[in-house]
């Protein structure tokens, strides 16, 4: 069942999440665009005031050289003095353009005769005496204004005047406030729409982010309720929608596990109750006496009492597996003399049930538990054993491949299905048809199996065999240099009188190798567990 709002009562209010989201976007938002509006007030008034001060001093320097100029013809400043309008026109030939059209805007101002003054040799004023006297101060806590910067003023090499002009922060005073204020109510504007951007971007992503959130937290909250029906959307390719579906894919896991771990009890119960059943109903015939206290009776007691103490073992194997405190000791192992020496020791049972063995193997080693191994082998034995009909074949090759030693073990019909092949590990799974539970196995021993070779670092695969029945495919990772591993098959070649251990052999093994462990029994393990 997914987990959505369909209607809009169904909506959560802004979460608290979403508060903090919607504050942390709106302070960094306003914060930057803040900062943004004063840098850029200050660049523009610095970097007005610096254009202002060069293009002035660029004027002053042009009207300088031409004043020069004109002394040098007339020889004084009289004519100046005499005439107030030749001034104002040698000002407008040298600042104004060459269309003599009047300027706009502050070239204007720059370009005014009344902005600047001219001294004599003497320091005497000329002309814009005026300009001299500073602005009447209305507030006398304010700095006083900047004086007049001075040009001088050459004729040849000799000095004959100085051309004084206001500075740019004078000229601020009057004329380019009004530029400022323009640019900064601009810039107000542009912080004011960033603002309700911000403000708009906030709640949206905020309001967004709290509803995901409280989605996944009403989900994760029912799921600790025990409702693992419960689903997220995944809709989208972001980490949320990821998010959502590892959420998703934890609900299935966990209620496949439920159902697991219901079926398990009930199989284990079921895999008790019939021994438990059997014991009872003899015990109580007994007591009747129905049947004899015959040493027969007694045995068949015990045998129910094996098959209960059996189940019991490899219950508690695979607990050990589960925890992770399956008892290994991991040495080098010869796994050929390990896997021949276990087939030859049933060759024998093989052939009176009708299996021939075909082994085809070479000398590899690798860090193993031989008791595990031997474990291994015989369960795979009785499953084979249980659940391969007469006449039939066994083959188990024991080849290098990589940096890894894989045994194949292959057997005869019948056959397992695709479909069911990545189930046959499974606790208390049977094939249903020809491979059912036709020897009474508690269906564990393919589950032991995979979980002593995964102990050891290795893998059991299943598939279909080309002999009609069904392959294993065991992997152990080889840890032993290729040398080490054929000196020592040398070493136990020359100290053995008998044949070598890949081939066929009847003679009765030693003391060692004529010690069971864990000696199979038809009741155990099959290709269906």
């Amino acid at each position: 069942m997914s987990l959505s709002y369909s209607r809009w009562r169904d909506w959560p209010r802004l979460s608290r999440l979403g508060i903090k989201l919607f504050a942390i976007i709106l302070i960094t938002n306003v914060l930057i665009s803040g900062l943004v509006f004063v840098f850029v007030s200050r660049s523009l008034d610095e970097g007005f005031v610096n254009y202002l001060e060069r293009s002035q001093s660029t004027r002053a320097e042009t009207l300088a050289n031409a004043l020069g100029e004109q002394w040098t013809q007339r020889g004084s400043w009289q004519w100046l003095r005499d005439d107030p309008r030749a001034w104002q026109s040698l000002v407008r030939s040298q600042l104004w353009s060459s269309e003599k059209r009047p300027p706009s805007g502050i070239d204007r101002e720059f370009s005014d005769a009344r902005g600047y003054v001219l001294l004599d040799e003497l320091s005497n004023p000329v002309i814009g005496e005026p300009l001299l006297k500073p602005p009447p101060r209305g507030d006398l806590d304010m700095p006083p204004p900047p004086e007049p910067h001075f040009v001088p003023i050459r004729s040849g090499d000799k000095l004959v005047g100085q051309l004084g002009y206001l500075p740019p922060e004078r000229l601020m005073a009057r004329m380019d406030q009004i530029f400022l204020e323009r640019q900064q109510r601009n810039l107000t504007i542009i912080v004011g729409s960033l603002f309700l951007a911000s403000l708009l971007l906030a709640g949206g992503l905020a309001w967004w982010l709290g509803r995901r959130a409280r989605l996944m937290t009403l989900a994760t909250r029912r799921l600790t309720l025990g409702d693992y029906s419960v689903r997220l959307s995944e809709r989208g390719r972001d980490e949320l929608s990821r998010l959502s579906a590892d959420f998703n894919q934890l609900a299935e896991t966990l209620e496949a596990n439920r159902r697991a771990r219901q079926r398990w009890v009930a199989d284990i119960a079921h895999e008790l109750r019939t021994p438990l059943a059997v014991l009872r109903g003899e015990i109580e015939a007994m007591q009747d006496g129905v049947r004899p206290l015959s040493v027969d009776n007694l045995g068949s007691l015990q045998q129910e009492v094996d098959q209960l103490g059996h189940l019991v073992e490899d219950l508690r194997l695979l607990a050990q597996s589960d925890a992770g405190a399956l008892d290994m000791h991991l040495v080098p192992v010869d796994l050929e003399e390990s896997l021949v020496q276990r087939l030859e020791d049933s060759q024998p049972r093989l052939e009176s049930l009708g299996l021939a063995l075909q082994l085809e193997t070479e000398p590899l080693w690798v860090r193993a538990d031989s008791q595990r191994l031997r474990q291994l082998w015989d369960n795979l034995l009785s499953n084979t054993i249980a659940y391969t009909d007469s006449p039939g074949t066994l083959r188990v090759t024991l080849k290098r491949h990589g940096d890894q030693a894989t045994v194949v073990w292959e057997d005869t019909a019948p056959g397992v299905s695709e479909d069911e092949l990545p189930r046959l590990t499974e606790r208390l799974y049977r094939v249903e048809g020809s491979r059912n539970r036709r020897s009474g196995g508690s269906g564990l021993g393919l589950s032991i199996a995979n979980a002593l070779i995964e102990a050891q670092g290795g893998t059991l695969v299943p598939s279909v065999s080309p002999l009609g029945g069904l392959r294993w495919t065991l992997t152990f990772p080889r840890e032993l240099p290729a040398d080490m591993a054929t000196e020592s098959f040398i070493e136990r070649a020359d100290d053995s009188s008998g044949p070598p251990a890949h081939a066929p052999c009847h003679e009765q093994p030693d003391e060692r190798s004529s010690k069971r462990y864990n000696e199979p029994s038809d009741r155990h393990g099959s290709h269906a567990n």
